[in-house]
């Protein structure tokens, strides 16, 4: 039986860390096991420009002192985004931009009404020239909450086909059809998949009493689409790997009326991969999911290892004012300082 495992250290291609006190509180919570991850720029007030993820970028540093952590930046697409707003960012080392369907999720009220408008295209185009990737939070507003990311999948394959030298990532993938649009798709487009949603079906969230730390946008879905997940995860498929979409709320704001959408899953993400890895019998193919295919995919070298251990640890119910996923629960891999 493995009861150490050394791997190339992971890259978390989605992450959220807020700012202020609850950044603090988080980051090390990623630096502790990522070597890079991707910060998204839905914070308030948003991430627009590159000067902004500049600043922003200092600040996640600051937070992770004594951690070999890189924060990879991006720049929010909104409408009123431009072509000089791309070419300054990138020049400034920003890797990507991510575009929210407007009112899809948290803080995403500014985002894009229209991804066929010509300001957009002129927008994409300009990315698709200056090679930042694209990144997409896949669903459409208004339609059933279960129906948004499949509907959302004819945005996807006009983009890729109007713009076939941009790089575009459909992020916390949820369904089946989701899999199977970035499959056919040209190696330009990529998936990532959280580690929630190879772990929860909608059951989990609703189908019982409420859990609200289970809520996340996109929803989990059906057995079917986590069959699908689990199996694209393990499976050493290279257009596929890890964006944990990691995002704390406060527990107040969390358990409540009207909570918000968000799985904390930063202090537990890589111990319940290497579970899931592991049932499968496909532990040899972690280290491609978590460290080789999305680095391979932004163009970026691979870090150094780190080393995980089979020992039974228990989650903390709280991390600051934040309640982890799994909080409380036991968990048997852990990673060795």
């Amino acid at each position: 039986m493995t009861t150490l495992l050394r791997i190339l250290k992971p890259d978390d291609f989605h992450v959220h860390f807020r700012t202020g006190k609850m950044m603090e509180t988080v980051v090390p919570l990623t630096a502790a096991w990522c070597g890079r991850a991707l910060v998204m720029p839905n914070t308030i007030p948003p991430i627009l420009t590159g000067k902004q993820a500049c600043a922003y970028s200092q600040s996640i540093k600051l937070a992770a002192v004594g951690y070999n952590f890189d924060p990879l930046m991006t720049i929010k697409i909104v409408p009123t985004t431009t072509p000089n707003v791309v070419a300054e960012a990138k020049s400034l080392g920003v890797i990507a931009g991510k575009a929210y369907p407007v009112g899809v999720t948290t803080n995403s009220d500014d985002g894009v009404h229209n991804f066929r408008a010509q300001n957009m295209q002129e927008v994409f185009s300009a990315m698709q020239d200056v090679g930042m990737v694209l990144c997409l939070h896949g669903e459409t507003p208004h339609d059933f909450c279960l129906d948004r990311e499949e509907k959302f999948l004819d945005t996807l394959r006009w983009l890729a086909e109007n713009f076939p030298r941009l790089k575009i990532v459909l992020e916390h993938i949820t369904t089946a059809a989701g899999i199977k649009s970035v499959t056919e798709l040209p190696d330009t487009v990529a998936g990532t998949i959280t580690v929630h949603h190879l772990l929860l079906t909608l059951d989990d969230v609703v189908g019982g009493n409420i859990q609200p730390h289970h809520f996340c946008k996109p929803l989990a879905k059906r057995p079917e689409d986590l069959v699908e997940l689990v199996l694209t995860a393990t499976g050493g498929n290279q257009k596929f790997f890890l964006g944990t979409d990691s995002a704390p709320h406060a527990v107040t704001k969390k358990e409540c009326a009207c909570g918000c959408a968000g799985v904390f899953t930063a202090p537990v993400a890589l111990s319940l991969l290497a579970s899931i890895f592991e049932k499968r019998q496909r532990l040899n193919y972690l280290e491609l999911f978590t460290s080789r295919f999305g680095a391979e995919f932004y163009g970026l070298p691979v870090n150094s290892t780190i080393v995980m251990e089979k020992t039974v640890w228990q989650v903390p119910a709280m991390y600051g004012d934040v309640v982890p996923f799994l909080a409380g629960t036991t968990l048997s891999w852990k990673i060795v300082d």
